[in-house]
């Protein structure tokens, strides 16, 4: 059975992001607490760049920042892609 990982306003979780986010319960659960905007800023927040180091760099630190219960990244002036 796979495990229901929702998506954000615009953008949709990548495959890589969808493998941190199931890694765990308790990952998956916050993830899928998060508002569907707030889903949206970290999806936007790991695809935005070019390397994938960074990449990986930021998913590893969502995966951190939700297991400590942050609901948006940090620094983060919002998705460039979402309509207002």
């Amino acid at each position: 059975m796979t495990a229901k990982v929702s998506s954000g306003v615009v953008h949709k979780v990548p495959k890589d992001m969808r493998t941190a986010i199931t890694s765990t319960s308790v990952i998956l659960t916050a993830w899928n607490a998060l508002t569907p905007l707030a889903r949206n800023e970290w999806i936007c927040w790991t695809i935005s760049f070019k390397k994938q180091e960074t990449r990986d760099n930021h998913i590893a630190r969502m995966k951190d920042d939700l297991l400590k219960g942050k609901k948006r990244p940090c620094c983060w002036p919002g998705c460039p892609h979402r309509k207002t």
